[in-house]
């Protein structure tokens, strides 16, 4: 693989030509059923706006209760806020939000074997919190989950292992975590996730079936 590549700076991150997750994810949602599409963009849409209200206040416009050109509702910010309020209680929260550093861009060359076929994408990432020293992060969900059990399931279902195993293979991680914050009951769930064990590998074996379709039908 080739070395990593730190960009300082997130501005049209979007445009950017590398394979992001959220690529794959498009992938994914042309090839499934309409109501499993639905259910991805209801929660990615919300997730947005907890990203933002943590992580990224510029993007918003609380006149217009937009972030980006996206539209909210006034009872949707007023649940965002306290789910953020949460976060801040949370003690590993706190540590995020003194410590870590936000929005941070990565990229590189991932090399891809799937069933015996070789192939490589430029891929990149962009993280909610990163530890540099340590050489970890994580991302920040919404959830409906309650419980923490609820939690595990819903990274499964989204497909949030296959975007954490992305962010760790292109950072090279030896671990990371996944942060839920609850719509319902406002409690914080928390999930590590180190190279090589279940939730990994499940997501490894996402990433590299989408992966090989990405390139099938369109290329390094």
């Amino acid at each position: 693989m080739e070395d990593l590549i730190i960009e300082s700076s997130i501005t049209d991150y979007f445009k950017r030509e590398e394979v992001s997750n959220s690529d794959l994810t498009w992938l994914k949602m042309q090839l499934s059923p309409a109501d499993v599409v639905g259910d991805i963009v209801r929660a990615y849409k919300f997730g947005t706006l907890v990203d933002a209200i943590i992580t990224e206040q510029q993007r918003i416009d609380y006149f217009k209760l937009t972030v980006d050109d996206i539209q909210y509702t006034a009872d949707e910010f007023k649940k965002a806020n306290k789910m953020r309020r949460a976060f801040m209680q949370d003690e590993l929260g706190k540590l995020i939000l003194s410590y870590a550093v936000f929005q941070e861009v990565k990229t590189k060359k991932v090399d891809f074997n799937y069933a015996g076929m070789k192939f490589s994408l430029n891929m990149r990432c962009k993280f909610d919190f990163r530890f540099p020293p340590l050489n970890y992060g994580g991302d920040i969900k919404s959830t409906t989950a309650t419980t923490q059990e609820q939690f595990e399931a819903s990274i499964a279902h989204f497909d949030y292992d296959r975007q954490r195993a992305v962010y760790m293979t292109i950072t090279d991680a030896p671990m990371d975590v996944v942060i839920g914050i609850s719509k319902i009951n406002f409690k914080v769930f928390k999930k590590f996730i180190k190279r090589g064990d279940e939730t990994f590998n499940r997501g490894m074996d996402k990433l590299n079936f989408l992966a090989y379709k990405y390139y099938l039908l369109f290329g390094e």
